[in-house]
Formats: structure tokens, sequence, C-alpha cells
């Protein structure tokens, strides 16, 4: 089996190749997972020095986790799987229903709509905090305050442009001939969207729903601005607060920050299948 690197390592022959492709390979493990190995050690490791951390285990130990439980971590867990998994629900049938319209519809300012959606991409958060803050403190039309309600961290990811997009662009790829042939046995647009064409989008599915998992678990400005008290508080909120706090070890940061880790890593292990194919059916197209 050829290695085919862009170093060139392909070139080689003989040991001296399977020397360089091992201390390559040695060292781009090391770069991008030894900052992860040392997290998992050090989270299982007894008090250490701040400033250190560890990839060879000298003991194992729970007490860090149990610190942590202590410290609450359990419920800013428990918010922080409220607010992705209602927050993806909706982020996820915004995007399919926005996609939809905006692949099969044609109808007046659909370029500008499309502009308009895309360009909610080129702004940071640090600019739309103050906007969003006031809005979420009076919802146009029910006039709601959803300050310091977990409501207030999940309506706003239910419309994320990349999701949106790459739905489009999927839904415009599936042929068109599909939805006439069921048109044509009656079926109206819901019944073809429902059956015809979102069974042939699981790919891309797979795609914004381990991505979108990603960027509502990772959230923290919102929940800044949302919560007022640590009741509200989600993990990623909390670990700045475990972090401020001189009385809570390094030990217990690292165990909470690990419980931190492990939806995401979860959620793609489950989801990785439709993700890889997702990624690959454009390539394969033609």
């Amino acid at each position: 089996m050829r290695h085919e690197t862009a170093l060139g390592l392909d070139a080689l022959r003989g040991r001296p190749a399977k020397v360089a492709r091992f201390l390559v390979y040695t060292i781009l493990v090391l770069i991008f997972a030894g900052p992860l190995l040392a997290l998992l050690v050090s989270a299982f490791a007894p008090a250490q020095d701040p400033t250190s951390l560890t990839l060879i285990p000298r003991s194992f130990t729970l007490a860090n986790f149990r610190a942590a439980l202590r410290r609450d971590v359990l419920h800013y867990l428990l918010n922080s799987f409220v607010v992705v998994g209602f927050g993806l629900l909706l982020q996820i049938a915004v995007s399919v229903s926005a996609a939809y319209a905006l692949a099969r519809k044609r109808f007046p300012g659909l370029r500008l709509v499309f502009l308009l959606i895309l360009s909610t991409m080129m702004l940071p958060e640090e600019i739309l905090a103050i906007p969003l803050s006031l809005v979420l403190a009076d919802v146009p039309l029910v006039h709601v305050n959803l300050i310091g309600t977990l409501a207030g961290m999940i309506v706003p990811v239910g419309a994320w442009a990349f999701s949106i997009l790459v739905m489009t662009e999927f839904m415009r790829d599936i042929p068109v001939e599909l939805e006439e042939a069921a048109r044509l046995d009656g079926a109206g647009d819901l019944r073809i969207f429902w059956s015809v064409v979102l069974p042939l989008c699981r790919p891309a599915l797979g795609v914004i729903g381990i991505f979108g998992f990603t960027m509502i678990w990772d959230q923290y400005m919102l929940p800044l601005l949302v919560a007022q008290d640590s009741a509200h508080f989600t993990l990623p909120l909390a670990l700045r607060t475990l972090r401020s706090d001189e009385q809570v070890g390094i030990g217990v940061l690292l165990a909470a920050s690990l419980l931190a880790l492990l939806p995401s890593v979860i959620a793609f292990v489950a989801m990785q299948r439709q993700f890889m194919r997702g990624l690959t059916s454009g390539a394969v197209k033609g």
C-alpha cells in the first residue's frame, strides 16, 4: 500500500521510509492528540501542580469528579443537554424548511434572501451581543422577556446560516424528476418534502447535526448574555466560574472539562457514518 503524503514520503522506499513515516505520524499524533490525552490522564490524577500536565498516569482517582459533582457540574451539564437538545431540533427544523424553499421555490427577492442569510456568517458574536440582548429582553410581536431562561439560549440558535446553506446546496442536487413523479401521483408539497426529499437528505442531516451540536454545545457568549444566576449556567459558562474559584483545584477543572468534551465526541462517533457520507457525496457526483 502506498502512502501519499504532502511531504513526499511516498517516494521513499525501504527502512528509511518506514522510519520517516513513523516519526512524522508520531509527531502528528502528539500535536493533535497530546492535549486531549493530557486532559484525560490529568482528570483522573490526584491533585497536581496547576502549571503542568502529564501524559503518563502515575495513579488513578475519581476524587476530581466527585469534587466536580459537589460543585453542581451535573446540574450545569443537564442545562447544556436541554439547550442543545431543543436548540438542535429547532435548528434542524428551520434549516430543512428554509433550504427546501430556497432550493425548490422561485419567488421575488430570492437572491436577496440568500445573500442576507449568507451575510449573517460574516458577523462576529461580539457585534451581535448587544442587539441580541435587547431583542431577548422584549421579543418582538409576543413581547416576552427571555432573559434569565433556558429558552433565551434555545431560540437564537434555531436559525444558523451554515446549516441552511448546506441543506440548500444538497437539496438542489436532488433530481427534480423524483418530485415531479410524486406530484403526478397526487402528492402535495408537504408530502413530497417529507416522503421524497427529506429521506434523501440524511447525509446532509448528519453534517448539520454534528456541526450544529458542536456549535450549540460550545456556546459561551449567548449563555453569558442570558443567564442571570448560576441556576441557568451551561457547562461552558460554569467552567469559567470554576476557573476563577481559587478553592477549586486544577484536577476538578480538568474533570469538568472532560465532561464538557465527551458529548461532542459521542455525538460525532454516533453520527460519523452520515457525516462522512455527507462530506463525500459531492465528491462522487458526475
